[in-house]
């Protein structure tokens, strides 16, 4: 899977939000200031040569919705995220972010009971 721009990220987050959207709908929701419409629609036609998203025509636009779970972007992002930079250790992306104050001992205790109690 590949890695998307900020850009992508960003529109990809307002489609999995909305389920389905036309452009004009995800550019209603983008903050200020928003990018130009025709730069939008570049982004999406990325997201949907990319396979992250489909197009379906509706009149004379296409209405977008997403191929990719959310859960499964952040999944896999997520991976490639601590192997390269941790060594594929999620033992030293904590202990990096701990040192650097960036996670509380309060956090670190929430994390592990979520480990000590699995999901039913």
């Amino acid at each position: 899977m590949e890695k998307l721009s900020p850009q992508e990220e960003d529109a990809m987050q307002l489609i999995w939000r909305a389920g389905t959207a036309f452009i004009k709908d995800i550019l209603d929701q983008m903050p200020e200031p928003k990018p130009p419409y025709t730069t939008l629609a570049s982004t999406v036609k990325n997201l949907e040569r990319k396979a992250f998203v489909k197009g379906q025509k509706m009149g004379n636009s296409y209405v977008y919705s997403a191929l990719i779970r959310e859960e499964e972007y952040k999944r896999r992002f997520m991976s490639g995220f601590v192997s390269n930079y941790f060594k594929s250790s999620y033992k030293e992306m904590v202990t990096f972010f701990a040192r650097n104050q960036e996670i509380s001992a309060e956090e670190l205790q929430e994390i592990i009971n979520l480990i000590e109690k699995p999901k039913k």
